[in-house]
């Protein structure tokens, strides 16, 4: 008998176990081993909330009648599901493994499949990151984009919270990552010691956003007198200091109970809200500015039980080599790793010093994530690392700002693994996502590669996944919204769920994926079909961001084909920036000049395989059988991936002749070879008419918006303009007649 068909059974043959009638599918044992059928029902049901939890993910009554037990041999995390003499038993390693255990059974319960009989987490710590805008007056980095400042009241919604925490402990997430410049004059009660510096109220900007300020850098004008702030604020939500502290107090215990742990990670040096009073800048020479972050850290340590760690980031605002301007800046005693330690090591310190730090856990530690940016190692192991008195791991970029480029990215083998061996500091792998913002994304073998390819233990501590220019709260340019309006983690549930999944088990078959295409978006006859378009389409990306790489996000977003410091990306932009090295890619330049490399693709070559994943996902997207229109929710999300697979299509056409008329433009530049101007010409207008068609699907379904890092999404306005330039751009090429280069470097 299938293990999925005895637990319907006993749902039916054992309804008279003193159930709560509260919680109907609930059970929450604690440190309970061998629990009895009916016990189950009996314990005291705050015991454990994330069984609790677990119990609640089942379809009303469907949940089984089982026996739970602990053994910290399976380790930590890890499940085993067994039945014997009639009787399901979930084993956990610990109380987080009888939770995944028990939504491995409920999610079989809804995908009608049998449910893996044991479990073990390949990635240990698996998190997301969240660049988190609290307000318009302490904004994050960098919060002047359109999902940021809209997200500003939602981020303090408990609806909002609650949905995206359940939804992180169902992807097998366990980690959230919080990033801000600095939350504690939002926070921390500093009134007594600070008059005047907490941050009252939710407020958002009022002034005009642009795609060339960091809107941060002007905080302290645009809050400078009463006046001045009421011409640049407005207030969404009257919140007293002590409310907003409830508020995150709350956050924490509910993602605790969740199994997962809450850090939060800062910029520096930043000080909004506080510039200008009582002494304090931001500048790491001024001992006001010292001294008042040393108390805000410590306060904040004190003021949040359930806060599992803190992270630093030594950028990107530390005054660093202008004595001029900064007297003392370059003496070593205000090195960025020195004051790190003076204000977060010591405020840590102190912290840990006062009784309220073990009030709730008797065992209580402050994790610390390093972040290795902007800081020198020895240095930061000497000044920082080695002090540190509770676990300390550092932070690395380990895709730089491109996930969706090779699932083998080879930077921190390069860069840092032997020096974090060598000081015996696990690393956290930050995994930015500056990529995709509006398309939903779905490549499971991409995914499993990419985790089997992250370092192993001893080196990796875990990652956290996210974006610096995207706030993933509620979406905010849909033309035809939800209300509320529809979480981020709902509309990418599958991109979410890979990751989140794959990363606890990498093993997990195609045909699990199958039968969660088919429960969660209908498709009932053809839901291998969904997921072969969709999986096609995904390839186009990575592909494109090998083929032109650009490492940060200011650099290039594949979906806009823009750059927040260099502007559109025309043909010249296509010819300069080369491949990600090691890729097996050879530049349009080297092809030009040299021929044939070797095996390495040629850039034809690539167009050419852009064209065929972009025609494949295509027609694969024609076959998936159209639901009809009806009160299933299903239906209308099935059609909105469809739509997306075809904008992958149209973007993969569209590069594949960019990069057609940039490699003919030129050759015609370097040969004078008139016939090569002509197919310039060919392609690029062949790229506009499929940049048109990308366009045309995005703009009726998206409304223009303002990317923080990278430009404005205004796909039939400038953005169309822009793309018609490459046309003109080949027209007036000239032969022997190159560009000025955009990184002042030289082609020729």
């Amino acid at each position: 008998m299938h293990l999925r068909t005895l637990l319907v059974l006993l749902a039916f043959l054992l309804p008279a176990c003193n159930a709560d009638p509260k919680h109907a599918n609930a059970a929450a044992p604690d440190a309970v081993v061998n629990v009895s059928l009916c016990d189950a029902y009996s314990v005291d049901l705050t015991a454990s909330p994330g069984v609790r939890f677990a119990f609640d993910r089942f379809p009303p009554g469907h949940a089984p009648r089982v026996t739970l037990e602990l053994d910290p041999v399976l380790g930590e995390q890890a499940f085993r599901i067994g039945e014997s003499d009639n009787i399901t038993t979930v084993t956990g390693g610990d109380d987080a493994g009888l939770m995944y255990g028990l939504l491995e059974l409920a999610e079989a319960e809804h995908l009608d499949r049998d449910p893996k009989t044991e479990g073990t987490p390949f990635v240990k710590r698996r998190g997301l990151k969240m660049n988190i805008p609290l307000d318009g007056r302490a904004p994050s980095y960098d919060d002047s984009g359109t999902s940021a400042i809209s997200n500003i009241p939602v981020v303090w919604e408990r609806d909002f919270w609650e949905r995206h925490l359940d939804l992180m402990a169902e992807r097998r997430y366990n980690v959230l990552t919080l990033w801000h410049n600095q939350p504690f004059t939002v926070l921390v009660d500093l009134e007594d010691a600070y008059p005047g510096v907490n941050i009252q109220d939710v407020a958002v900007p009022t002034y005009e956003q642009n795609d060339k300020d960091l809107i941060q850098y002007r905080i302290a004008e645009r809050t400078a007198t009463p006046e001045a702030e009421a011409d640049n604020f407005r207030v969404v939500k009257k919140m007293t200091t002590q409310e907003k502290i409830d508020h995150f107090r709350w956050l924490m215990a509910y993602a605790k109970e969740r199994h997962i742990d809450v850090y939060f990670i800062t910029w520096n040096i930043w000080a909004h809200g506080a510039v200008g009073k009582h002494g304090i800048t931001e500048d790491q020479t001024n001992p006001a500015t010292t001294a008042f972050y040393r108390e805000a850290v410590k306060r904040f340590v004190l003021t949040y039980p359930d806060l599992k760690g803190m992270g630093v980031t030594l950028g990107e605002h530390f005054v660093r080599e202008n004595p001029d301007k900064h007297p003392g800046a370059d003496d070593p005693a205000y090195a960025p790793e020195t004051w790190a330690w003076k204000t977060y090591g010591e405020g840590i310190r102190d912290a840990i010093a006062d009784e309220r730090f073990y009030q709730n856990d008797p065992d209580r530690q402050l994790h610390f994530i390093h972040r290795v940016w902007y800081g020198g190692l020895e240095r930061m192991f000497e000044e920082f690392t080695r002090k540190y008195p509770h676990p300390i791991q550092l932070g690395f970029k380990y895709a730089r700002a491109r996930l969706y480029s090779t699932p083998a990215p080879p930077f921190f083998n390069n860069q840092l693994k032997d020096a974090a061996a060598e000081e015996g500091l696990f690393t956290w792998m930050n995994l930015r996502n500056d990529d995709l913002f509006t398309l939903r994304w779905g490549d499971p073998e991409y995914v499993r590669q990419y985790i089997k390819n992250l370092p192993p233990e001893p080196h990796l501590a875990g990652f956290h996944m996210g974006s610096d220019g995207y706030v993933w709260a509620r979406e905010s340019t849909s033309l035809t919204p939800e209300e509320p309006r529809q979480l981020e983690a709902d509309k990418h549930d599958y991109r979410f769920t890979l990751w989140g999944r794959l990363a606890y088990d990498p093993e997990l078959p195609l045909t699990f994926w199958v039968d969660w295409l088919k429960a969660h978006y209908g498709n009932d006859e053809t839901p291998h079909l969904l997921l072969d378009a969709w999986w096609t389409a995904s390839e186009i990306v990575p592909l494109i961001n090998r083929f032109h790489w650009r490492d940060w996000d200011h650099m290039w977003s594949v979906e806009t084909c823009m750059s927040k410091k260099d502007g559109y990306h025309g043909l010249d932009a296509f010819v300069e920036f080369g491949p990600l090295p090691g890729q097996g890619l050879q530049s349009i330049n080297d092809f030009v000049r040299n021929g044939v490399a070797g095996d390495r693709q040629t850039p034809e070559q690539v167009a050419d395989q852009l064209d065929a994943l972009a025609g494949g996902a295509y027609d694969q997207s024609r076959r998936i059988k159209d639901t009809d229109d009806g009160p299933d929710p299903r239906h209308a999300r099935s059609g909105e991936v469809k739509a997306d697979v075809r904008a992958f299509a149209h973007l993969g056409h569209y590069y594949a002749d960019k990069i057609r008329a940039a490699t003919a433009l030129h050759t015609f530049r370097v040969h004078g070879d008139p016939a090569q101007q002509q197919q310039a010409i060919h392609h690029a207008e062949a790229a506009l008419a499929h940049w048109d068609a990308y366009a045309q699907n995005l703009a009726a379904r998206h409304a223009p918006h303002l990317l923080a890092r990278v430009s404005h999404a205004d796909w039939t306005g400038r953005l169309r303009d822009f793309a018609a330039q490459d046309i003109e751009t080949a027209k007036q090429a000239e032969p022997n007649v190159f560009p000025p280069s955009q990184v002042h470097s030289t082609l020729h």
